[in-house]
């Protein structure tokens, strides 16, 4: 949890972002979260009333605060979406919260943000069709049966084929990985599938999970791609997505190495990347 804090605040001590680059969003509107969840489930994380057996599946015990972080958070990933229209991309500092469904929470995730958001765009008509790029070592299980129906919203999940969850929903497109894989393998298979995807779907809206528990520090990950490779997997899709001049939004998604350090920088990475590509102020 420490990362959510010292990722703005290392980007703000090495000038890589200043205040003005930082926006603060409120509490998400019912009306747009029920786009995706179940008013009963809604409910239940507003009046607390979730079972023991639901808040085991979530991993965290219930509070009034987190359902409130939970909101506040998908509303980030909605103000993104605007913010990604003006300047081609907009950065969560938390979110991608993939393993949320419509009835249900998961693996520390109450709302799914993207497939709220995404949700949003088409509500609003604001985007027609929507590419979700999940890269998060672990598959996007909520996303990919939130939208198994909803051809406006393709799929894809890059993950580990051994990790949670253990039983896999069916994205539009999963790549599961063997345990180990490296840079060598991992790059130029995301660099073809990218390709393949922004000229077979055409989206008009991209979503980004930027999950850093693919290094090989990390606890759970069960890969072997380098601090170096992880940064190249950002540069891939950035590069990429301005040259296509389709406008993304990205959250962070998990990242549990031992060191808190390693995670904070991987992340930072992802930003400084996005400046850099996207040449912002």
């Amino acid at each position: 949890m420490l990362k959510y804090e010292l990722i703005p605040e290392q980007l703000l001590y090495e000038g890589s972002i200043t205040q003005k680059n930082l926006f603060a969003p409120t509490v998400c509107a019912d009306e747009i979260v029920l786009l995706t969840h179940d008013k009963n489930y809604l409910d239940k994380l507003k009046q607390q009333t979730l079972s023991a057996k639901e808040q085991r599946h979530i991993g965290f015990p219930q509070s009034p605060a987190l359902t409130e972080r939970e909101l506040i958070i998908t509303q980030g990933s909605i103000d993104c979406c605007h913010l990604a229209f003006e300047n081609g991309i907009a950065m969560n500092v938390a979110g991608g919260t993939h393993h949320a469904f419509a009835d249900r929470g998961e693996g520390f995730c109450l709302l799914n943000d993207f497939a709220t958001a995404a949700n949003y765009l088409l509500h609003q008509k604001l985007a027609k069709q929507i590419l979700i790029v999940d890269l998060d070592v672990h598959q996007g299980n909520g996303t990919a049966k939130l939208f198994e129906q909803n051809n406006s919203v393709f799929t894809f999940s890059m993950h580990g084929a051994h990790n949670y969850p253990f039983h896999k929903e069916t994205s539009d497109l999963d790549i599961g990985l063997k345990d180990g894989t490296d840079d060598g393998i991992y790059l130029p298979l995301l660099q073809n599938t990218l390709d393949m995807l922004l000229e077979k779907v055409k989206p008009d809206f991209v979503f980004y999970l930027s999950g850093v528990d693919i290094l090989e520090t990390d606890k759970f990950g069960k890969l072997k791609v380098t601090m170096q490779g992880c940064k190249q997997r950002d540069e891939i899709v950035f590069s990429k997505l301005q040259q296509h001049q389709i406008p993304c939004t990205v959250a962070m998604g998990g990242g549990y190495s031992p060191d808190v350090r390693t995670i904070v920088e991987a992340h930072c990475n992802t930003f400084r990347l996005a400046k850099d590509i996207y040449g912002l102020n």
